[in-house]
């Protein structure tokens, strides 16, 4: 049901960037320097450059690593964890592997409400909520006991949480529900546009 997304659709992404506050740059491999964006997909070889004071969490879906970088520094991504060029990591946790798993979808889940904003073809009709199973009802019932308790062991600004329910909720198609987890994640990081259109797309589903 749903959208039908799975890891696969992250080809060539090893991980994402779920928190980004300050003046942090990358590079992919022979391409030039950008401004990097939250919520951002991470690829094997990505470099990273933080300046004084600015902070960065990438979470790498293969190991569920979860890594905080403080400016400043730099460093390149690898397929499970970073390798540092300048300065060292901040601090480092292990999320639940499908807290990851769903985490990989979120550069997906993005685009897709971008696409819808713009009048996009592609995700235009899409089904409607159907009736739940009672296996479905089980699953969503022990992803929000995870949420829950992964709300808890998370700082107030952390949104990694919520973006894990959201891509649950999605797969169900239960807008009125993924509504409640834009709104908390608006709460935590009101700047975040990637956030915005995200809130805009449920908004629209409605």
């Amino acid at each position: 049901m749903g959208l039908g997304l799975d890891a696969s659709a992250q080809s060539g992404g090893v991980g994402l960037v779920n928190q980004l506050s300050g003046d942090v740059a990358y590079t992919s491999r022979g391409g030039p320097e950008s401004k990097a964006q939250a919520l951002m997909k991470v690829r094997k070889g990505d470099r990273f450059t933080l300046s004084a004071g600015a902070q960065v969490r990438v979470v790498y879906f293969k190991g569920s690593r979860q890594e905080t970088w403080k400016g400043p520094a730099s460093f390149e991504a690898g397929s499970q964890q970073s390798e540092a060029i300048k300065g060292q990591i901040a601090e480092t946790a292990k999320l639940p592997p499908a807290v990851a798993q769903k985490i990989a979808l979120v550069p997906d889940l993005v685009q897709i409400a971008k696409l819808d904003r713009a009048g996009g073809i592609a995700v235009r009709g899409s089904a409607k909520p159907g009736r739940l199973s009672s296996e479905q009802k089980a699953e969503i019932s022990q992803a929000k006991a995870d949420y829950a308790q992964l709300r808890q062991k998370t700082s107030a600004e952390d949104i990694t949480p919520e973006l894990y329910f959201y891509s649950v909720l999605q797969d169900y198609l239960l807008y009125a529900e993924m509504k409640a987890v834009t709104d908390e994640m608006l709460k935590r990081q009101s700047d975040n546009a990637e956030v915005k259109e995200l809130a805009a797309y449920v908004i629209g589903r409605l």
